[in-house]
């Protein structure tokens, strides 16, 4: 079995004092891919270079504090690949790719950070143009080899994917446009979004990420906004998906899939 996990860690410090380490030293993944890792390598050189004994590879943002996307594997990879060609995003950390290509097997692992347009209207436009920009660049992808795409996607496909859908629909992370966007992508490209493979009705207990306004927590008002997206051969390897939902280390819980696979 190959483990997975993928979490948006909103800020790799502040998530090292809520005992995540720990955690990923307890629960053995193979590999964990995570998101906002807002660090630069200054931050991570001799403290988060390996977390529970696994190898990182990151891809960090320009901007100190902001975004940044790593992968922590117990696998040696054949290639690292950070950033999709997009300079305004690469220039973001976004997109981190680690290879494990063999004579048999192109495959690659993908921790993604797909931008929030919530501040307002011009992130809203900056999310609209990365959707334009990755949706190509996936399909060109899937053609060439095999992947596993882990990530805070930042929307919520599906109205079973948050509590309040009714009250969301002009917000963003469940706008038309984002949804239509989603469903385009999985329909176009074939690609499988893992955990509804796995678990097609879900609801309450599909939540990733919850405000940290009012009661959201305590009251399980969340969305669904981690995902693992894989390329239709791989994904048909997912035996078990689960959420972690015992500890907190963000306001994002990691999703950790287990695939009847060895890379």
């Amino acid at each position: 079995m190959f483990k997975l996990t993928s979490l948006n860690l909103n800020g790799i410090r502040s998530a090292a004092t809520k005992g995540v380490e720990a955690w990923i030293a307890a629960t053995g993944p193979d590999c964990i891919c995570v998101q906002e890792v807002k660090a630069q390598w200054a931050d991570v050189q001799g403290r988060f270079e390996q977390l529970a004994g696994l190898q990182g590879h990151f891809h960090f943002a320009e901007k100190k504090g902001y975004s940044g996307v790593a992968i922590y594997t117990r696998h040696a990879p054949s290639e690292v690949r950070t950033g999709f060609g997009a300079p305004e995003f690469d220039a973001e950390g976004r997109y981190l790719e680690l290879r494990f290509d063999t004579p048999q097997r192109k495959f690659s692992l993908i921790s993604c950070y797909f931008p929030s347009g919530s501040s307002g209207e011009l992130r809203q436009a900056a999310k609209f143009r990365f959707l334009d920009l990755f949706d190509p660049y996936l399909v060109a992808l899937k053609r060439e080899r095999e992947f596993i795409l882990c990530g805070d996607i930042n929307i919520a496909h599906r109205e079973i994917d948050l509590k309040n859908w009714r009250s969301n629909q002009k917000n963003s992370g469940f706008l038309p446009e984002e949804r239509a966007w989603m469903t385009k992508l999985l329909s176009e490209t074939g690609l499988i979004d893992v955990y509804r493979r796995l678990h097609p009705e879900t609801t309450s207990e599909c939540y990733t990420w919850w405000s940290n306004r009012g009661q959201a927590w305590a009251n399980n008002v969340g969305w669904r906004l981690d995902y693992h997206l894989a390329t239709p051969a791989t994904a048909a390897h997912a035996r078990t998906a689960a959420i972690y939902k015992d500890q907190r280390f963000s306001d994002h819980a990691p999703l950790t899939v287990e695939y009847e696979f060895g890379i």
